[in-house]
C-alpha cells in the first residue's frame, strides 16, 4: 500500500477525536472518507499531513514511517493537501498562489507544473493575474486544488472540495478529480456529498465518532441500506445507485 494509517488515536486536549482509525490507500486509487460532521474525517487528513500530532498509532507512506515527520517534510515526500475552506492567499494573484504550492520544490523549473494546472483549470489560466480573494468560490476551490498539485504529490488529500458550491460546479470539480486520478495521482477524498464521493471512489470508509465502522468498494457502500439511510437520504440513495 502507498499510504497506511494503522490504529491512530488523536486527541484535542482530553477529547478523543480519533479512536483507532485504520485506513489504506493503494497507488492509483481514489479512496473516500464519508461520515457525519464531527466523525473525524478532517482530523484524519490533518493527522496524515502532519497538522495534528498522533497520540498513538502509525502512519506509513511510500514504505516509510512518517508518524513523527514534520508536515513540511511530508509535502516533500509526496503528500499534498487542499484543505477544507480552501485556504488560499487572498492578497496574492492566482499565479503567485500556485507558485506557493511549489515552494517545497525549490530550485526546480515550475513552468511544466503551471502548464499542467492551467490545462486542468483553464479558468485559472485566464485569471492568472487576478487576486485570489476576488474570485468566486468555485474558482477558489480550483485554485486550492491546483496549488496542491504544484508540489507534484503522490497522494492528493482533498477535504470537502464541493463545500458551498452550486450543483453545476460540484459536478465539474468531481470530473476534475477523476481526471487528476486518471493522470496518475492517487486521491484520498473527504466529502460531505456522500453519493458523489461513493460514485467516484474505488473504495471508501465510513467514520462515526472517530472510528471506522464500514469499509468496502464505493459502489457497494452506495447500495448499502445502512449507508443509504444515514448519508444518502434513504430511498434517494437507491435511486442514486441506479
Amino acid at each position: 500500500m502507498l499510504l497506511e494509517v494503522s490504529d491512530i488515536h488523536v486527541h484535542y486536549g482530553k477529547i478523543a477525536a480519533l479512536k483507532g482509525v485504520s485506513i489504506a490507500v493503494d497507488t492509483g486509487e481514489i479512496v473516500a472518507l464519508i461520515g457525519a460532521n464531527g466523525a473525524g474525517k478532517t482530523t484524519t487528513l490533518k493527522t496524515i499531513s502532519g497538522l495534528r500530532p498522533l497520540t498513538s498509532g502509525q502512519i506509513t507512506f511510500d514504505g516509510r514511517d512518517i508518524s513523527r515527520m514534520p508536515g513540511h517534510r511530508r509535502v516533500v515526500a509526496g503528500l499534498g493537501q487542499a484543505p477544507e475552506g480552501r485556504g488560499i492567499f487572498p492578497g496574492m494573484t492566482v499565479q503567485e498562489n500556485l507558485l506557493m504550492g511549489s515552494y517545497a520544490r525549490r530550485g526546480k523549473n515550475k513552468d511544466s507544473e503551471l502548464d499542467e494546472v492551467f490545462g486542468l483549470f483553464p479558468r485559472l489560466a485566464e485569471r492568472r493575474s487576478q487576486f485570489g480573494g476576488t474570485m468566486s468560490g468555485g474558482e477558489q476551490q480550483m485554485l486550492a486544488i491546483g496549488r496542491a498539485l504544484m508540489a507534484k504529490p503522490k497522494v492528493l488529500l482533498l477535504d470537502e472540495p464541493s463545500m458551498g458550491l452550486a450543483p453545476l460546479l460540484v459536478a465539474q470539480i468531481f470530473t476534475i478529480i477523476e481526471e487528476i486520478n486518471r493522470r496518475g495521482t492517487t486521491v484520498l477524498l473527504v466529502e460531505q456529498n456522500a453519493a458523489q464521493a461513493l460514485r467516484l471512489a474505488h473504495r471508501a470508509y465510513v467514520l462515526e465518532t472517530g472510528r471506522v465502522v464500514k469499509s468496502a468498494a464505493g459502489a457497494d457502500l452506495l447500495s448499502d441500506p445502512d449507508v443509504q439511510n444515514a448519508y444518502l437520504g434513504g430511498d434517494l440513495g437507491a435511486e442514486s445507485a441506479s
